[in-house]
């Protein structure tokens, strides 16, 4: 995880790196099936099968749980986008844009707890759009080799905010996605950031 700061301790060895992953997919897991509500720290280290102080070890409360499951999630993200460009010529833009939703949509259909906390949690401060397009801001600039100046984060800013609110509706119309509003925010997407990456 990119933010040591949403844990109290960081996992130095492989066993409590462990542990600590076992916490993060018992909280994911907890909120699918129940939500935010349902979620305690007593919860968490009975499905996790772990002590309830390896819990408080790491988090003081479950909004710092959460908050560390849409760290992980974007880390996840980010090296999953990455992973798809490698696939996209450099010159393709499009191409990379639609790399930067497909694993967005993949994570969202696939990993647990992702419909419910994404990039941030429902008690989170911070604001997550905003670390989003900083993370695909670089990877889009080192891709395309162009600099990620203040225009390209101001563009990818935009579409990040537009694709957030598109695809709330899309998946709240259709449990796996409304298609049609996927395909209207590809092609939004396509024709807002084309300007600035062609």
């Amino acid at each position: 995880m990119d933010d040591p700061k949403a844990l109290r301790r960081v996992p130095v060895q492989q066993r409590s790196a462990e542990r600590l992953t076992r916490i993060l997919g018992a909280c994911a897991e907890i909120l699918d099936e129940g939500g935010y509500e349902q979620l305690t720290t007593r919860a968490v280290a009975a499905r996790a099968a772990v002590p309830i102080g390896s819990v408080y070890r790491f988090f003081g409360n479950k909004r710092a749980m959460t908050d560390a499951l849409a760290q992980r999630n974007l880390d996840g993200y980010a090296a999953g986008v990455a992973e798809r460009l490698t696939a996209v010529p450099a010159a393709d833009w499009r191409g990379a844009i639609d790399a930067v939703l497909d694993e967005y949509l993949t994570m969202r259909r696939t990993v647990p707890g992702f419909a419910f906390v994404d990039f941030g949690g429902p008690a989170t401060l911070d604001e997550p759009n905003p670390k989003v397009a900083d993370r695909l801001t670089g990877l889009l600039a080192a891709h395309l080799g162009r600099a990620a100046d203040g225009t390209l984060r101001r563009k990818v800013l935009v579409g990040v905010e537009a694709t957030d609110a598109l695809l709330q509706l899309a998946f709240r119309a259709e449990p796996s996605g409304d298609p049609g509003l996927i395909g209207e925010t590809r092609e939004l997407l396509h024709a807002y950031l084309g300007p600035v990456l062609d």
